[in-house]
């Protein structure tokens, strides 16, 4: 039982991309599924599958390498907004990452989006974390 289960994806992520793993395995929540498929259209991992297990399923990700450097598609994962300490956004003062090279995943009452479409869609939320 992890306390931050949006903290365990993201280090799991890190941590195959650093060992220069194929595929990694997370345990499935309905935030995670939602990540991983702003992570997947935006170009950062190349595919996932949802595999149930009789108890809350696993999400298998194919994560994405550069053909002849084999630099992984993602640089950096930073958690944002933690439990200890919430961190929130209105649409004006939504942070850019890279200067709008990376993304920003955000929370919204609109659901999980990135902070480019928070900005089109005019609403601000809790910024989870930094993709670049």
């Amino acid at each position: 039982m992890t306390t931050d289960p949006i903290s365990d994806y993201l280090t799991r992520l890190r941590n195959a991309i650093s060992a220069g793993h194929k595929v990694v395995e997370v345990p499935a929540s309905n935030m995670k599924k939602e990540m991983t498929q702003i992570l997947m259209e935006k170009g950062y991992i190349l595919n996932y599958k949802l595999v149930e297990d009789n108890k809350q399923g696993i999400i298998k990700i194919a994560l994405k390498y550069n053909g002849k450097t084999k630099q992984p598609a993602i640089n950096n994962l930073t958690r944002v907004s933690k439990p200890g300490l919430r961190k929130y956004a209105g649409v004006e003062d939504m942070p850019r990452v890279l200067n709008g090279l990376g993304i920003a995943i955000v929370s919204t009452s609109k659901g999980l989006i990135t902070d480019k479409e928070a900005r089109k869609q005019n609403v601000g939320g809790e910024v989870i974390c930094f993709v670049d």
